[in-house]
């Protein structure tokens, strides 16, 4: 049997279950997730494979149809460069989307030259059959070349249909990465990551998205590893509620990150966390290309 490889590309718009979807395919958490929306502001990239096969998968930022920041732009960046660099695109889409069609986006799919596969996700809010066959129906007329395929990654319904979908769909290649990687990204990428995912769930409002954490410091000894972290906020405001009365908002999310990090790493962590505060780093392009948004 010829060995099949490709790059399968995760996008749609914010909030649509795209992170649940590939921590789920991966079988690894790679993707932080929480209910709010743009919590994906990087491409994820997971790599599955076996004997026969390599899946390298890229978990995409939302699409953000009117961008404020120039952080937004970049974002919307990395969409843009996923269409480019696919072997298949995994569009994932909900039900009641239909109200808020993108039209460029529709034009998109239906002008690429790869397979599109549709996924309708989260089909557990919905208790009518023939709801769920309407919306296939209305995905069909959309985008007659693509596949569609009703889901729910949270609970893991039709999940299953996935990987032998995508192998049947996979062009001929060899492996592109050593079967034993799961991943491109850094140890620090993570870290980051699960700082920042802990900060989404214990902040409201607009706190969450002004922040950014960049990991200064990791240093893996014999028995631990020893991480020091900044988050950064735009305003100094920002950085009394990050940090909390006495303390005690900051070390919850330092103790939430150092337990899931852990586990991540299987090894005892040591956390230590800093807050500055960078002046409007959103629409800053030098702090945007620090931060890995921009080459």
């Amino acid at each position: 049997m010829a060995h099949k490889s490709g790059f399968v590309n995760l996008v749609g718009k914010p909030n649509v279950g795209k992170s649940t979807l590939m921590n789920e395919l991966m079988g690894e958490k790679l993707s932080i997730v929480t209910s709010k929306a743009q919590t994906t502001r990087h491409r994820i990239f997971g790599i599955w494979s076996d004997e026969d096969t390599q899946i390298v998968f890229s978990d995409t930022p939302g699409i953000i149809m009117k961008p404020i920041y120039e952080l937004h732009s970049k974002m919307n960046d990395f969409v843009k460069e996923a269409f480019q660099d696919a072997d298949i695109i995994i569009y994932i889409t909900e039900f009641g989307e239909e109200k808020y069609l993108s039209e460029y986006l529709i034009k998109k799919l239906n002008a690429v030259k790869i397979p599109v596969l549709v996924l309708i996700n989260k089909i557990d809010k919905s208790q009518e059959t023939h709801s769920i066959t309407k919306g296939v129906d209305f995905w069909h007329s959309l985008l007659p070349k693509a596949e569609i395929l009703p889901i729910s990654a949270l609970y893991k319904l039709n999940t299953e249909l996935i990987l032998p979908k995508i192998k049947e769909l996979l062009p001929e290649a060899p492996a592109y990465y050593d079967k034993e990687l799961f991943t491109t990204l850094s140890e620090r990428f993570f870290v980051n990551e699960t700082i920042r995912e802990k900060i989404l769930l214990n902040y409201q409002k607009e706190i969450p998205y002004s922040v950014e954490v960049v990991t200064e410091s990791f240093k893996d000894e014999e028995n631990i590893i020893r991480i020091e972290s900044i988050i950064y906020v735009e305003r100094n405001t920002q950085k009394g509620i990050i940090i909390g009365h006495k303390g005690e908002k900051i070390k919850k999310v330092g103790t939430q990150a150092r337990i899931d990090l852990e586990n991540f790493f299987n090894k005892k962590i040591y956390l230590n966390l800093f807050v500055k505060v960078k002046k409007d780093w959103r629409s800053n392009e030098q702090d945007l290309k620090k931060f890995g948004y921009s080459k």
